[in-house]
């Protein structure tokens, strides 16, 4: 595998299972990550013949036999290997550097630790901060800074304002509230589930040097404040920042070729949210009200103003937060219903379609802070309107269709309810929980996330979720569920590579991924999650993908599924913003376990 060319612990043992996986068919797979000692612990055997009695023998660093562990058949399999066993090993807790043996045979398994997670969060926000606008941290160059001219609003067409700042989204350079929100609001949820989990090592800017705010603060006021920027006036809201006409190849921020009519790095379009379908060309967003994103922004400052109140010398910023929030809620209210990203000459578009989720995140964040009982009935009215529903309820969901993928409004209402309201809001997700538990039932992995377009993303909020239900129960039923889903984000998976770049430092990560700086530059940047796996009926009908090299994980994809770790697969390895923002809490959570 391409990242075992890095420095890694135990390298004869690491070298020795490399060279047996190219010569046999059986192979294990453990979470390259490895295990918190409290948490359930599960490996597995892949096998292309059937095992007679598969033993693992856990071993030390020093090759010392710790425990031996009987692989129980599965009653599915996922080709190419016709034959898995699963491995609990839950009861082992003591610290350490261990892999397994396969008794009788030359299979080894990848090394792994029993240790808390490093501070991974960490990694995330880094990250986070290199897909900054406006003044990009990681090159160092002010970019993008005539963002941008007004479309579909209330000022004339093409109307100078002011939407500098914020994130690329991707490995574009779109802008999105849709997405940016989402990813600000889980930066403050984070800090405020730890706050002496984060470090200060750079300034507002993004360069090296403390200035006594959290990074991670530093991170989520970047965003609210574009929040903020693209929310002008108390009747205004602006919702995305330049169109697929971006897609050009890869190119450095700063050097935009992308010409939308006022020449290579000139003018963008703003696009205004309206509530009614748009477009500038053949394909058209649907739209129905600006619920979505007025409520979800409104959610998020609301969340800003109750994390800088509380920080000496961000009061004025604090109920700048506020009194936007108060605003956009409003604008929310009278336009209930969804905007959709917007495309130009592609048919992939953002196609939320959800909104009252979003209402009741705003309206229970806006009673936390006020304690105005509206709010909380107001609250309550949306929560019952949206309720279980979930892409956790389907087979199958367009991109984006039922974002965010974790009803946070449902946590909020929980955290500032009645105990009724907390009893309903636990049986809302503990209903989600239980449909994805169904799922997982059905494979050897223990997952149950669909393999749509950035289904990582899915798999790390049913990880959050399950976080989430078990600190508002105390109960631990959902552990095993969401620690089969981090399993998976970090290598338990058919191709035995994490999902997230660099993480964990010593073992097989994406490395190829469609993004500038990999192309241009050949650094990797750490903390990223990428897409992941398609379901191949999806995969094969997306449009301009292909390889650069043959695959590497040619002789372990499954045929249902494909991941592949290429540039040219944009569909499977194209690290997100908000995809990684989806791990923030559950890494975290997992940095103390």
């Amino acid at each position: 595998m391409k990242n075992l060319i890095r420095v890694i612990s135990l390298l004869f043992l690491c070298a020795f299972s490399f060279i047996t996986k190219a010569e046999t068919v059986i192979e294990i797979r453990v979470n390259l990550g490895g295990y918190p000692p409290d948490m359930p612990k599960k490996a597995l055997i892949l096998s292309k013949k059937a095992l007679a009695n598969p033993i693992l023998l856990l071993k030390n660093a020093s090759g010392k036999l710790m425990n031996k562990y009987k692989g129980i058949p599965s009653e599915t399999a996922w080709h190419p290997f016709s034959h898995y066993y699963a491995i609990d090993f839950s009861d082992f807790d003591e610290k350490g550097t261990y892999y397994f043996e396969l008794k009788g045979e030359k299979s080894i398994s990848e090394t792994f630790t029993i240790d808390p997670y490093p501070s991974w969060q960490e990694d995330v926000v880094d990250f986070i901060r290199t897909q900054r606008c406006g003044f990009n941290p990681y090159t160092k160059e002010f970019c993008h800074q005539m963002d941008g001219l007004s479309f579909f609003g209330i000022r004339p067409d093409s109307t100078r304002i002011d939407a500098t700042g914020g994130w690329h989204d991707a490995g574009d350079q779109l802008k999105y509230l849709i997405t940016g929100s989402n990813t600000t609001a889980r930066m403050l949820m984070a800090y405020q589930m730890r706050p002496s989990s984060f470090k200060d090592v750079v300034n507002a800017r993004g360069l090296n040097g403390t200035n006594g705010l959290p990074d991670i603060l530093d991170e989520a006021k970047w965003g609210l404040e574009w929040i903020i920027k693209l929310h002008p006036s108390p009747n205004e809201l602006y919702h995305q920042v330049a169109d697929d006409r971006d897609h050009r190849g890869f190119k450095l921020p700063h050097e935009e070729i992308a010409d939308y009519g006022w020449g290579p790095n000139g003018f963008r379009p703003v696009y205004f949210a309206t509530g009614k379908p748009q477009g500038l060309s053949k394909y058209k967003s649907k739209a129905t009200g600006i619920a979505n994103l007025a409520g979800r922004s409104a959610a998020t400052l609301a969340l800003g103003y109750e994390v800088f109140s509380k920080i000496k010398g961000y009061q004025v910023f604090a109920e700048t937060c506020l009194r936007a929030a108060k605003e956009l809620y409003r604008m929310g209210q009278k336009q209930e219903g969804y905007q959709q990203g917007n495309s130009f000459g592609a048919p992939y578009r953002y196609e939320e379609n959800t909104w009252a989720d979003d209402m009741e995140w705003a309206a229970a964040q806006l009673h936390k802070v006020t304690k105005k009982d509206v709010f909380l009935e107001d609250a309550r009215k949306y929560a019952e309107i949206i309720g279980s529903w979930s892409w956790m309820e389907r087979d199958t969901a367009n991109h984006y269709e039922m974002y965010p993928y974790v009803n946070m409004g449902h946590y909020a209402l929980w955290q500032t309810g009645t105990t009724e309201d907390k009893k309903q809001m636990i049986e809302y997700y503990a209903h989600n929980l239980d449909k994805i538990q169904e799922r997982a039932d059905k494979n050897p992995y223990g997952v149950g996330h669909l393999f749509i377009w950035c289904s990582n993303n899915l798999a790390a909020s049913v990880a959050t979720q399950a976080m989430l239900y078990e600190e508002m129960t105390g109960v631990q039923k959902y552990r095993p569920l969401m620690q089969n889903h981090v399993n998976w984000l970090l290598g338990l998976n058919p191709w035995s590579s994490s999902m997230i770049t660099e993480i964990p430092e010593n073992a097989d990560s994406p490395l190829d991924v469609h993004m500038p700086f990999w192309r241009i530059y050949k650094k990797s940047i750490k903390g990223s999650l990428v897409d992941g796996p398609l379901w191949s009926t999806i995969h094969d009908k997306m449009l301009a993908l292909g390889l650069t090299e043959p695959d590497e994980y040619a002789h372990l994809q499954p045929k249902h599924i494909k991941y592949r770790d290429d540039w040219m697969d944009y569909s499977t390895n194209e690290p997100t913003l908000d995809g990684s923002a989806e791990l923030l809490l559950v890494l975290t959570y997992l940095s103390e376990k």
